[in-house]
């Protein structure tokens, strides 16, 4: 008796579904995800009343979200230690002084005031930053990282939530339909 040899170029066919099976979704998941933009973060508090707020700045002064009704709002979750919310300070600086109709606002995000108002000190401030005592406001925005910023239109909804440092550009694009078009 001789022993069977193997077959060759015979393909199995139940191996060959089971492996198309297996990676056929795989890929066509994986190829979902090309072409979106991963700092385009869907929130679903997108069109929804932004959660109000009563917090403190590092000035002592209380600012509360339901004051600032009427007028487009910025609000940009952020901490000393966070390298990108750094890298975007500038960008929102100049943003604040270019846009006196649109309220800024930062809101410290896991961090100590004191070393804040130090930051600040050196790195400029162009409009008051929030302290959010044990992260309340950070949850009720659904932040799970910094930098993430919120845009609230004039009505209180929130127009946008960016995830990531934002440049000018992008600020530009979001607030332009809430200041009537303009840039």
């Amino acid at each position: 008796m001789t022993p069977e040899r193997p077959r060759r170029g015979r393909v199995n066919l139940v191996v060959l579904g089971l492996g198309l099976a297996i990676v056929l979704p795989l890929v066509a998941l994986l190829a979902s995800g090309f072409g979106s933009n991963p700092r385009e973060v869907p929130s679903v508090l997108e069109g929804a009343a932004a959660p109000g707020f009563h917090l403190v700045t590092l000035e002592g002064v209380e600012v509360s979200l339901d004051d600032l009704r009427g007028d487009p709002v910025v609000l940009n979750f952020w901490s000393t230690w966070c390298q990108p919310c750094r890298l975007e300070h500038p960008a929102l600086q100049r943003a604040a002084q270019a846009w006196p109709d649109v309220r800024f606002l930062g809101v410290i995000y896991n961090d100590d005031a004191e070393k804040s108002r130090r930051y600040l000190a050196q790195a400029g401030s162009a409009y008051p930053s929030l302290v959010d005592p044990g992260g309340r406001t950070a949850i009720a925005y659904g932040v799970a990282g910094v930098p993430e910023t919120f845009v609230i239109a004039p009505d209180g909804t929130i127009a946008h939530k960016h995830v990531g440092p934002l440049s000018p550009a992008i600020l530009q694009q979001y607030l332009a339909p809430l200041r009537g078009g303009q840039p």
